[in-house]
C-alpha cells in the first residue's frame, strides 16, 4: 500500500544486523572445531538465557560453576570458550527489521545505499534504524495485526444483517462491553486474553474506555506493581495520592498513579516550568539513566519547582518517583490505539 501511494523507489524496509551472542558463538565455534554436538549443546544450556539483557560468556563463566567443571574434565572446552569470547558481539548476519519502514520524498538511492533481501520484494536500507533518521529519512513502524482481519470479517458478516453498520461509529460507553471485560470473559479479545490479564480485569472492573487504556499500559513488567493501588483507589477502598495539589488534574484519570509517559512530561511542565519539548528530553534522559544527564535534569527540575513555590524536599521526592517510573512507562497514544482495538473486539 505504502509503495503504491508514495512510489516503489521511495519506500524501503530497514536492515537489522544480528550479533553473535553467547550461545550462538559457542554453537558456531563448536561446529568449526568439530566438537561433539551433545557436549556443545550441554554447555550452551548452562549459559543463562535472558533475551531482554543477554548474558555474555565472561558473565556466564563467573555465574555458572558447572562450566568450569566441564572445562576441567573435557579437553578442548577451554579453547572453545577462548575463541567464542573473541567472536562474541561481532555481526553474524543481516536481516530485515520486523516493522520498520522508511518513506522518502525522492528516490531512496539518492540518500542511502540499498540492499536486496532475498526473501522480500521491497528494497532494504543498508543503514540500520539508528542511522536512517540522521540520513534524512522518516521512519515508521507498521505492525500487522491478525485481529484487524478478524474484525474486518466480523463486520462483513454483520453487513448481511445490517448494511449500515460502521465499526468506527460504535459508542465507546457500551455497558455490555464493560460487563464482559469486568467478568474477565476476554479469551479471544485483543491484548486482554492472558490469564493474568483476566484476573486483573476482574479486580479492576473497568467501566469506561480510559480504564481499558490504563489496563493495556499497566499490565507489563514494572507498572504491574501499581495495579493493586490503582484498583484500590478506583474501588474507593483507598484515597488517591496526587503528590501535590498542582498535579491533581494530571493524575485524576489514573487515580493518583503515574501510568503514562505523557504524564511524566505534563508533571515537568506544570510543576517545574518545562516546555513540552524539554519535558520529552527529560523523559528520554530518565529512560536512559545516564547519571550526568540525570543530575543536570534534577537540578533544573528542583529549581523550576522552587520557582513555582514548591518545597525543595517535595520536588526532590517527586523527581525520584517520576525517574523510577519513566524507565518503564508506556506511551498513552500507543496504549489508546491498542485499547480501541481491544474494545472493538469485546
Amino acid at each position: 500500500y505504502v509503495q503504491d501511494k508514495y512510489g516503489h523507489d521511495q519506500v524501503a524496509q530497514i536492515i537489522t544486523f544480528g550479533k553473535l551472542q553467547a550461545r550462538a558463538a559457542l554453537r558456531d565455534v563448536g561446529r568449526v572445531l568439530e566438537m561433539p554436538f551433545g557436549l556443545v549443546d550441554k554447555l550452551c544450556k548452562m549459559v543463562p538465557n535472558n533475551p531482554a539483557n543477554p548474558t555474555t560468556l565472561p558473565e556466564a563463566l563467573k555465574a555458572e560453576p558447572r562450566i568450569k567443571q566441564v572445562m576441567a574434565e573435557e579437553p578442548g572446552v577451554d579453547r572453545l570458550f577462548d575463541v567464542a569470547m573473541k567472536l562474541e558481539g561481532l555481526y553474524r548476519h543481516a536481516s530485515t527489521h520486523a516493522a520498520g519502514v522508511v518513506i522518502s520524498d525522492r528516490p531512496l538511492e539518492q540518500l542511502v545505499p540499498l540492499y536486496r533481501d532475498p526473501n522480500s520484494e521491497m528494497p532494504v536500507t543498508q543503514f540500520n534504524m539508528k542511522w536512517v533518521e540522521p540520513a534524512g529519512l522518516v521512519k515508521f513502524d507498521f505492525l500487522g495485526l491478525k485481529t484487524l482481519t478478524v474484525l474486518n470479517r466480523a463486520v462483513e458478516m454483520i453487513h448481511h444483517r445490517d448494511p449500515g453498520f460502521d465499526l468506527d461509529r460504535i459508542p465507546l460507553d457500551d455497558p455490555a462491553a464493560f460487563e464482559l471485560t469486568s467478568r474477565g470473559e476476554t479469551v479471544g479479545v485483543f491484548q486482554l486474553e492472558g490469564s493474568g490479564m483476566r484476573d486483573m480485569l476482574r479486580q479492576m472492573r473497568p467501566d469506561c474506555f480510559e480504564d481499558i487504556i490504563a489496563v493495556v499500559a499497566l499490565y507489563r513488567p514494572g507498572p504491574m506493581d501499581n495495579i493493586p493501588k490503582f484498583c484500590s483507589v478506583k474501588s474507593g477502598a483507598e484515597e488517591p495520592d496526587y503528590l501535590h495539589p498542582c498535579l491533581e488534574e494530571i493524575l485524576t484519570e489514573t487515580y493518583g498513579v503515574i501510568v503514562y509517559q505523557e504524564q511524566v512530561m505534563q508533571i515537568a511542565q506544570v510543576m517545574a516550568g518545562y516546555s513540552l519539548g524539554d519535558a520529552d528530553l527529560l523523559r528520554r534522559a530518565m529512560g536512559k539513566k545516564i547519571k550526568s544527564e540525570m543530575d543536570a535534569q534534577r537540578e533544573r527540575f528542583v529549581q523550576g519547582a522552587i520557582a513555582n513555590k514548591i518545597e525543595e524536599e517535595r520536588a526532590e521526592y517527586i523527581f525520584d518517583l517520576v525517574a523510577k517510573f519513566a524507565g518503564y512507562g508506556f506511551n498513552k497514544s500507543h496504549a489508546a490505539a491498542y485499547a480501541l482495538i481491544a474494545y472493538q473486539t469485546a
